[in-house]
């Protein structure tokens, strides 16, 4: 996949270098990052580690196990130091060592392990070339709890520090080539751009029957995925079951959760800012066009795609799942709304298809930033705007037959209520352009008509 592709080629960039390097290459657990260090440490002399969630002395113990029995050698210090200058490429070539799930042995605030580390880069206990490379699942542990628990002088001495991401949507593409655009979209909408989910989607069944086989089956894949996910890091799942559920359920709102919930608002507070943290969960700010007042404020969604799709079609149904057939669940529960729930994701997608014209400079300016417009009696679907105010407007049609003139209207009287301009639009339609809006395209220059097999 190109994005893993990209990558690895960083990763063998930063090997390739002449020294010891440092890399800290982190991604929730989903990414599959062992596939990714698997396939780097190909034809590499390696000694890979992963922790265990042990006491510091049960961790020296485990890894002094594994040291001994590559390399045959005898341990007697049981320190960091002792088992990084037992370790060895065995030629010049350089040595890649890599500590899987690091955060287990630095969150027992083991400042042994990491100046062990820095002494390893800086030739004091391995006098070959060796590259450092500390894994990590826990998003929230490295960008957050890691910067305030680890000393500065260590971040200054990491050569790179590498995030793991989803795959974007035309990357995801490239892993469904038998699929069409519609269903690619729908694939995208349901479990996003993860790649250990996309993995074992089966590209020649249907969307029906691979979310029957993979989420409706109590044997399937990705049946606990949503609640494993969360519960990784997060606990009293119930509270955040509760708040998630009633989200998916359309209540976006403090106040509107607070009613439904029968938690307090600080309670909720707290816990939305942790499913924040964990990129479960994001606020939706609006772009600023100068129509602050009638735009909705505090307004929160479920960001992270898979755990969206669970608790808007299954969670509230999981009575019926254990009873009814996965096609009949399907029939009744889902296939009724997705279409109106995927406008989001293809509002996404189109937003993804304007950054890259933009990389390519096939839009009439540089965008500068891009967003949308959630107001009081109406949305705009996407704005792009230049560094001296140029607006392109986005409007996408994901559920109607035909995006129509009517359509076109009530976006030119929503963009007044944002106080808003545009100096080109941009429309975005999953079927088809009604003859007026055609017509009216031919006429005006500044309309811009993209169907979706072009995305």
């Amino acid at each position: 996949m190109a994005v893993r592709g990209t990558i690895i080629k960083e990763l063998e960039d930063i090997y390739s270098q002449d020294g010891n390097q440092i890399v800290i290459l982190y991604g929730k657990q989903e990414t599959n990052k062992q596939s990714l260090i698997k396939s780097f440490l190909e034809n590499k002399k390696f000694f890979y580690y992963r922790c265990r969630q042990a006491s510091e002395l049960e961790q020296k113990r485990l890894m002094g196990n594994e040291i001994s029995k590559k390399y045959n050698v005898r341990l007697t210090k049981g320190t960091y130091d002792e088992y990084f200058t037992r370790v060895k490429s065995g030629d010049p070539s350089k040595l890649v060592i890599v500590i899987d799930e690091f955060q287990y042995i630095v969150k027992k605030k083991n400042q042994n392990f990491l100046d062990s580390i820095l002494k390893l880069k800086a030739k004091k206990l391995y006098p070959g070339p060796v590259m450092v490379i500390l894994c990590c699942s826990s998003v929230t542990w490295i960008e957050q709890e890691m910067p305030e628990t680890v000393d500065p002088k260590f971040f200054k001495k990491v050569n790179k520090s590498i995030k793991v991401d989803d795959l974007n949507f035309l990357d995801m593409v490239r892993v469904l080539p038998k699929y069409s655009v519609k269903d690619s979209i729908k694939v995208y909408g349901i479990i996003g751009g993860v790649y250990d989910y996309l993995d074992k989607w089966d590209e020649n069944k249907s969307v029906k029957e691979n979310v029957c086989q993979l989420i409706l089956k109590k044997d399937g894949y990705l049946f606990d995925a949503a609640e494993r996910m969360i519960s990784y890091e997060l606990r009293e799942l119930s509270v955040y079951d509760t708040i998630l559920c009633a989200i998916a359920a359309g209540h976006h709102k403090l106040n509107d959760l607070f009613h439904v919930t029968g938690y307090s608002r600080a309670k909720i507070s707290v816990y939305m800012k942790n499913l924040s943290n964990f990129d479960v969960l994001e606020k939706v700010v609006s772009f600023q066009s100068g129509g602050w007042d009638n735009a909705k404020k505090g307004i929160y969604h479920i960001k992270d795609t898979y755990v969206n799709f669970w608790f808007k079609f299954i969670y509230p149904h999981l009575s019926d799942l254990y009873l009814m057939e996965p096609e009949t669940f399907y029939d009744t529960y889902i296939e009724p709304d997705l279409d109106e729930y995927l406008e989001r994701y293809f509002r996404n997608v189109c937003m993804e298809y304007l950054q890259i014209l933009d990389q390519i400079g096939k839009l009439p300016f540089k965008v500068h930033k891009m967003g949308t417009w959630v107001g009081k009696t109406g949305n705009i679907d996407i704005i792009a705007q230049s560094s001296n105010r140029l607006n392109i407007v986005g409007l996408c049609n994901w559920n109607k037959d035909y995006l129509t003139l009517d359509m076109y209207e009530e976006l030119l009287n929503t963009m007044e209520k944002a106080k808003l301009e545009s100096d080109y639009l941009y429309f975005f339609s999953a079927k088809s352009f009604s003859k007026q809006l055609i017509e009216l395209s031919e006429k005006d220059d500044r309309i811009e008509l993209i169907d979706m097999n072009e995305l």
